[in-house]
């Protein structure tokens, strides 16, 4: 087996049991909205249940529509992550990594949405309970690092192809 799927297997693997292992903690010694203080003003655990995406996002849609859209987008979104892991270089690591991560990411939160129709989320920052960040997971997690870490590349990628071209006109004027 090619050692990037290797990889793929490894991250996500070890994503998907630290992520569904932290939501069946809080699943199962919590009450729904429960919290605990972790970090005074910063950081809580607080169970949730999230029905929408990120940030809620289509949490007041119809029930159906929302269940059947969260229900086949996840299995489309690992496909694509899987064909476009088979065109990454074998020693691009960083690729490797950020789509590892979202595959994780997405399998942790799709386990979830199988078994309850809502993903749990108990992850809750805040500044002194006045600004606050909606409540997250490992999941939700590793596919915003993954994220940020696939546009890292793409920006330093325009980078360097900007200062080839300036380097190549620069030639050419000589």
């Amino acid at each position: 087996m090619n050692k990037k799927y290797i990889y793929l297997l490894t991250i996500s693997g070890i994503l998907i049991c630290l992520d569904q292992l932290t939501k069946l903690y809080v699943h199962t010694q919590f009450h729904l909205g429960e919290s605990t203080v972790v970090i005074k003003n910063f950081f809580n655990i607080t169970y949730v249940r999230n029905f929408g995406a990120a940030f809620g996002f289509l949490a007041n849609s119809h029930p159906e529509f929302r269940e059947a859209f969260f229900l086949m987008m996840p299995p489309v979104a690992l496909i694509i992550i899987l064909f476009i892991l088979k065109s990454v270089h074998e020693s691009d690591r960083w690729q490797v990594t950020a789509l590892s991560c979202i595959f994780g990411g997405a399998i942790g939160n799709y386990i979830d949405r199988v078994r309850f129709r809502y993903v749990i989320d108990f992850l809750d920052f805040h500044i002194n309970e006045k600004y606050s960040w909606p409540a997250f997971n490992i999941a939700d997690s590793a596919i915003v690092c993954g994220v940020i870490i696939l546009i890292g590349m793409m920006l330093l990628e325009g980078r360097k192809h900007r200062q080839a071209a300036a380097v190549s006109s620069e030639k050419i004027m000589e």
